[in-house]
């Protein structure tokens, strides 16, 4: 063990020093060149931090190649399926864009990510321990997509394009197109970013005995962002607007057996077989706007932040389609099986953040805030309301970080008071049904102490209460897939918060290296629930009163270089590790102890991702993703969930200028999700596929402009990291 962790910390300080000496070598080169301006370090590909693990996607081929959900999927730990949603290292993860949640359901933010090409990603942070200024209801742990790139004066301009395509049973096309404009002059500052995904893909499944089903999906979707920052002073104005739509069209055809009613209104039942065939079209709307200002004093380090959010999120979803049914003895019967449902959301928030240094022990922080947060969601069907959910919550906390020789204190605690309430229409008897209320005063406390072992070496021991409430699509009465006759998925308005009790002690060496081992009790949590009657089947969401889950993490660096040179020479740190060759190995284990599961099983996830430098500066770099079989709550893998491998070839033009990737995903063609049901007397199995296989090109090219290398701002496209190293607030624009 010993040797372990000294190869480990050997590895992980040659990987940290060499980026180091790189950075402050092209630094003053670059500052000789070009007076006035500022070269920043250059970003790590990997960086861990106390509470959250950072990926750049910005500068890496092999992530922003795709679509964001594409380079999502890649991330070393994370773990995307339609069963358990996204989840980091055995977490659930609630996802969050430049700073805000997203709060849009599992299909919708599929269709949003998927719809979002990779290259329009600065980095993703996954933050595995929110603190006390995160809202209670950050669950278990969050995804903050931070999004585009941002110059401070004058005008940059950086174009990103990519090209896709998939060969199964047809020949089918994926492409993306977007820009980001940044400018600024001595008043103030905009920012623009503009871009479109068309994407042609198929799908199929089957459920149990009693249905198989194939669609072809056209997806098309479009997105802008717009930022303007006003300087005031020491103080700022900042104005943002989004927007996102997407138009997706998908061909559906399924078959299978189920009960009829023949003679119609006959109450006689028969059993025959059917053909369904039709067309779905779901249309998506996001409108959001933020107004922050900024109080800056004369001491850096003291801040008051007050921001304002509204967004609007709208779905339609239409089915037309026709069942033709084979009764034994008759005609084949034509029945119509048409679908017209819509949803509306209001979300509105207030959010106040303080923060000022104090004298506690050696150096220290306190942190203050609170939030006001509503939302109204509103579903129709047939153009009739059938559901009216309100939810409000009022909060406020308070953190204090401070520091004693090797040893650094987070302790913090935040109230909520949350009103939930709302109602829905009984199709069937005609009459409105209150839901379940929750109308609850609640305290999250959260605690880590930090111990620095050496240099870049650092143990943690963290504790945190959460909460989660249930998604606008875990709520939604209303189907918004395509459905045929034995087939039923819908939301329960009905479901209650979750929540979570975390405890992690975590080994972090180096920013890339890291063993953790994570506990998470559970109360109410919201997962799908699948049974069978008959020939029926029907999936919604239902509470899991309590479960305990357990995680274990563990990530390796390796350097080629210490199979063929001297570790005298390893330790001389006088190498880039952009130019040379390594593997990273990551490997997580969780199990999840459900007293009403008998037939319990943990599940093993594996990662390597490796870069090879290759001669005329190719980069080649291969990923391998593979998991074992095990449970996810109600469900057994049946198959690997993760059993892929991708290869990227990259290499820059024109100064580095243009970056130009050629890629294959999944080239074995062995994706595939499929599951079993372990808490119904009966295994009810499903099983799906799509065209993972594909092979493409992508571009990104900075456009030449009179300022080449325009001093680097922060992004102020609604970007906020919450926190700084030593667990301050630090917001856009600083």
């Amino acid at each position: 063990m010993k040797k372990t962790l000294l190869t480990l910390s050997i590895l992980g300080s040659v990987l940290s020093f060499a980026q180091e000496t790189k950075n402050n070598t092209e630094s003053k080169e670059k500052e000789k060149q070009i007076e006035g301006v500022v070269i920043t370090q250059t970003k790590k590909a990997v960086e861990q931090k106390a509470d959250r693990t950072i990926f750049d996607f910005s500068e890496q081929p092999a992530l922003n190649s795709g679509s964001s959900l594409e380079g999502i999927k890649k991330l070393p730990g994370m773990v995307v399926t339609d069963i358990a949603g996204m989840m980091y290292q055995g977490k659930s993860l609630q996802v969050y864009m430049d700073g805000r949640p997203l709060n849009i359901s599992t299909n919708d933010l599929t269709a949003f990510l998927e719809g979002m090409p990779a290259s329009s990603i600065e980095r993703i942070e996954v933050v595995t321990q929110p603190g006390a200024e995160f809202p209670a209801t950050s669950g278990g742990a969050i995804l903050n997509i931070i999004t585009s790139k941002s110059a401070k004066s004058y005008l940059t301009a950086t174009y990103s394009g990519g090209y896709r395509f998939s060969d199964y049973d047809k020949f089918r096309n994926k492409f993306n197109n977007s820009i980001v404009l940044n400018s600024k002059n001595k008043w103030f500052g905009w920012q623009f970013s503009a871009g479109q995904n068309y994407n042609e893909s198929f799908g199929s499944n089957e459920m149990d005995d009693v249905s198989t089903g194939f669609n072809d999906r056209y997806a098309r979707s479009y997105f802008a962002k717009s930022a303007v920052t006003i300087e005031l002073g020491k103080d700022r104005l900042l104005l943002n607007y989004d927007f996102f739509n997407s138009d997706n069209d998908s061909y559906n055809t399924s078959e299978g057996t189920a009960n009829f009613e023949y003679p119609q209104q006959s109450q006689n039942l028969v059993v025959a077989d059917y053909l369904n065939e039709g067309k779905s079209k779901n249309k998506n709307y996001r409108n959001e706007l933020t107004v922050t200002y900024q109080k800056r004093f004369t001491d850096k380090a003291q801040k008051l932040d007050i921001r304002f959010n509204y967004s609007n999120f709208r779905n339609n979803f239409d089915q037309n389609a026709v069942n033709t049914i084979y009764i034994p003895n008759t005609n084949p019967l034509i029945k119509p099986s048409p679908a017209e449902n819509a949803s509306t959301q209001n979300a509105y928030n207030l959010r106040v953040d303080y923060s000022q240094p104090i004298k506690l022990l050696e150096e220290g922080k306190i942190s203050i805030g609170g939030m006001y947060d509503k939302l109204n969601f509103v579903t129709d069907f047939y153009g009739n309301e059938n559901l009216d959910y309100q939810r409000q919550t009022a909060a406020m906390y308070t953190e204090l970080n401070t520091k004693f020789k090797k040893f650094s204190f987070i302790a913090g605690i935040r109230a909520e008071d949350y009103d939930i309430s709302g109602k829905s229409l009984n199709l069937q008897s005609g009459k409105w049904d209150d839901l379940r209320t929750f109308k609850k005063f609640q305290f999250f406390p959260n605690g880590s102490i930090q111990y620095d072992i050496a240099p870049l070496v650092f143990f943690n021991l963290n504790y945190s209460r959460k909460i989660t409430l249930p998604s606008t699509g875990q709520l939604n009465p209303n189907n918004n897939t395509f459905q045929n006759p034995n087939v039923n998925i819908s939301g329960n308005p009905n479901v209650q918060p979750t929540i979570f009790n975390n405890f992690e002690a975590k080994l972090s060496a180096f920013n890339y290296g890291f063993i953790s081992y994570n506990v998470s009790r559970v109360n109410d949590q919201v997962m799908m629930y699948v049974e069978k009657d008959g020939y029926n089947i029907s999936q919604t969401n239902v509470n899991i009163s309590s479960l305990t889950q357990h995680s274990f993490n563990i990530a390796i660096p390796v350097p080629l270089m210490i199979f063929s040179k001297p570790l005298s020479e390893v330790m001389k740190f006088d190498f880039n590790p952009d130019k040379i060759n390594f593997l990273y190995f990551y490997a997580g284990y969780q199990f999840q102890d459900i007293k009403e599961i008998t037939e319990q099983k943990g599940m093993w996830f594996f990662n390597v991702t490796g870069q090879f430098l290759l001669p005329k500066g190719i980069k080649f770099a291969p990923t391998l993703s593979y998991s074992t079989n095990g449970n996810y709550y109600f469900f057994q893998s049946t198959q690997p969930i993760m059993n892929r491998v991708n290869v990227n070839l990259s290499k820059k033009f024109d100064g580095d200028r243009l970056t130009v990737s050629l890629f294959a995903d999944d080239i074995f063609n062995s994706s595939r999700m499929n599951f079993k049901t372990v808490n119904t007397p009966t295994p009810i199995y499903l099983n799906n596929r799509w065209d993972s296989r594909t092979f493409g090109i992508s571009v990104n090219y900075k456009i030449p402009t009179k300022n080449k290398l325009a001093k680097v701002d922060q992004n102020i496209l609604n970007t906020e990291t919450p926190k700084d190293d030593n667990g301050g607030v630090l917001n856009q624009g600083q």
